[in-house]
Order: C-alpha cells, then sequence, then structure tokens
C-alpha cells in the first residue's frame, strides 16, 4: 500500500497566524505582529503543497520588515512601531495581511473534499 501527498493545506496553526496579524497591526501591536508573520513564512515555507500562498507570504513579510528597519535603523523619536507608521502605511499593512489571510483560507478551503 502506498500512500500519496494529500491536497495541500494550511495548518491550523498558520492560519490562525495569518489571522492574528492585522489584528495585532490594527490593535496597536504592530512591532509584536512579527511572531505570527514569522509563524505564517515558516509554515509556508516548510510545506511544498503551499506554492501558491508564497508570493503572498513574501510580499507580507516586506511589507513588514521595510516599516521596522526604517524605525529601527532611522532617526526616528517614535517610542513603538505602531507610533512611526503612518495611518495610511498601517492601513496598508492591515489590508495587506488581511489578504494574506484570505490566501491561506482559500487554500485550506480548496482543500477540502
Amino acid at each position: 500500500m502506498t500512500t500519496t501527498a494529500g491536497p495541500a493545506k494550511t495548518s491550523l496553526s498558520v492560519l490562525v497566524s495569518a489571522w492574528a496579524v492585522p489584528v495585532f497591526v490594527a490593535g496597536g501591536f504592530a512591532f509584536l505582529s512579527g511572531i505570527p508573520i514569522a509563524v505564517v513564512a515558516v509554515g509556508t515555507l516548510r510545506d511544498r503543497r503551499l506554492r501558491a500562498v508564497r508570493w503572498w507570504t513574501g510580499a507580507l513579510a516586506a511589507l513588514y520588515v521595510v516599516p521596522m528597519t526604517l524605525w529601527l535603523a532611522g532617526p526616528s523619536t517614535a517610542p513603538s512601531l505602531s507610533k512611526f507608521l503612518s495611518p495610511a502605511a498601517t492601513a496598508f499593512l492591515v489590508a495587506g495581511s488581511t489578504a494574506v489571510a484570505v490566501a491561506h483560507h482559500v487554500a485550506r478551503r480548496r482543500s477540502t473534499p
């Protein structure tokens, strides 16, 4: 008896982490949202069946890393990443992370027979 690999299915921890990112950013915990972003990135890269959402996850990581690097390396006096982000940047990060969460959710729903 040989078993074949099942359809691409996002793990529950990756799915929950993907939905936690927009909640953290909108709630004022933008720096802590790096933890669920790392969980999503590692979970997506480890599973070869999730190739379709790798680009979405890479875009989310870039959306997070660029403002964080500018905040840490720049001459900012903002005490936190949430206060450093402009309202437009916050909305853009929330929208991008919501798109990634939806992409993971769609990948999970498609794998259900």
